[in-house]
């Protein structure tokens, strides 16, 4: 069943909660990882808060030099990644 987008139905998708981010010192794995069981509409709005957030501390970082605006930009970006590289897993017939 596709939508009007055509990029398929994401309605009854939920996170499996392989979706990680922030790398571990000495090879130790991920810091972080997305919890399973969220629905895809709801990961989505908080993808888009989370890029929304980095969009504007990019911003700030490169009028302003500041060094600490770039870095947490992108760790905001590690976390809206991790949650849709999670979702993306659970979709029919997608690579990832």
């Amino acid at each position: 069943m596709k939508d009007e987008s055509g990029m398929g139905c994401v309605c009854g998708l939920k996170t499996l909660g392989v979706g990680s981010f922030g790398e571990g010192g000495a090879g130790a794995g991920r810091l972080f990882r997305v919890e399973p069981g969220h629905a895809a509409p709801f990961v989505l709005e908080q993808a888009t808060l989370l890029l929304g957030c980095a969009q504007q501390l990019t911003l700030h970082a490169s009028i302003e030099q500041d060094g600490a605006s770039s870095w947490a930009a992108h760790f905001l970006v590690g976390m809206a990644k991790a949650l849709v590289e999670d979702l993306a897993h659970g979709m029919p017939g997608c690579q990832t």
